[in-house]
Formats: C-alpha cells, sequence, structure tokens
C-alpha cells in the first residue's frame, strides 16, 4: 500500500531589496524601515571593530555636541528610551570614555562628558561613519538631495514633534 504524502508547497520567492513591493511601488514606512536598515546594518559594521554600537556612538556625539545634557536630553536627542540611555552610558562610564562631573553651578547635579580616551574613540568612530555617510550621500541625486533632506527633517517632526 503507497502512502500519499501532501503536495509541499513551493516556498516563496522573497525578492531582493528595489525589488516588487520592496521597490518603488511598496508603502512607504516599509520603503523607509527598509533603508533605514540597510544604512544601519552598514554603520553597526563600520563601528564594530571599535567595540562600539551606534546607539553608543549617539550618545558620545549628542555629549560631544551638546555640553553639559542631561540623560533624558541625550534619550530625546537620540532618539533612545531613558532605560537604554542609562545603561550605554554605565557602559561608557565602565569604559573610561565618559565621566560624571559635579554642574558648574548646581554641584549635586552630574554632567555627562567626554574624557580624553571618549573623544579619541568618537574621533575614530566618526572617521568610519563618514565612510558610510559618503556612500549613503552617493546615493543622493545632487538635485533632489536638498528636498530628501528636508522631507526626512519634515517627517521626524511630524512624528516625533519639534520638542
Amino acid at each position: 500500500m503507497v502512502k500519499h504524502q501532501p503536495a509541499r508547497s513551493a516556498r516563496p520567492v522573497i525578492p531582493t531589496a528595489g525589488a516588487a513591493m520592496r521597490g518603488t511601488s511598496g508603502h512607504l514606512a516599509y520603503l523607509l524601515r527598509q533603508a533605514s536598515a540597510a544604512v544601519r546594518l552598514d554603520l553597526d559594521r563600520a563601528l564594530a571593530p571599535l567595540d562600539l554600537t551606534l546607539p553608543q556612538f549617539a550618545v558620545l556625539t549628542m555629549i560631544a555636541n551638546y555640553p553639559s545634557p542631561s540623560g533624558a536630553d541625550i534619550a530625546r536627542l537620540a532618539i533612545l528610551t531613558p532605560q537604554t540611555v542609562n545603561l550605554i552610558t554605565r557602559n561608557l562610564l565602565r569604559r573610561g570614555a565618559i565621566a560624571q562631573v559635579p554642574h558648574a553651578t548646581h554641584g549635586r547635579i552630574l554632567v555627562l562628558q567626554l574624557t580624553t580616551a571618549g573623544q579619541a574613540l568618537l574621533k575614530k568612530a566618526r572617521a568610519r561613519v563618514a565612510t558610510v555617510e559618503s556612500r549613503l550621500d552617493r546615493t543622493l541625486p545632487a538635485e533632489q538631495a536638498g528636498a530628501i533632506r528636508a522631507w526626512l527633517v519634515r517627517v521626524a517632526v511630524e512624528f516625533i514633534g519639534p520638542a
């Protein structure tokens, strides 16, 4: 007696980035996510040799660019949760990349500053990130770059808010 096995359905063909619904006919939110994930992966790979994550890079950048930020300020600027910023801060403190120092006028308040080691790490990381940024810039048609950047800012303001 021969048993009949159910026919196996063929696995669906997954389109590559840029094809089918992963292309220009796809949903805008998905396409934005797809592009973000692709760039994030490249940034993660660029920072990995420095034993640095993209969120850690963002925190170091915010501390360098905005003097004496609070953890809540960093969370808003880097689009991270306060809990994530606390974890990152602890790891960067342990690594010696940042220091907590008393606020200039409110001595009991501690603010974050880059250490010499943190400045050196950030300099190396920025060089690596710059290569990814250059690659990203090359994908922008020069005549549309300003409009695309303005649109991305409008999207952020619409969904996150101006403050």
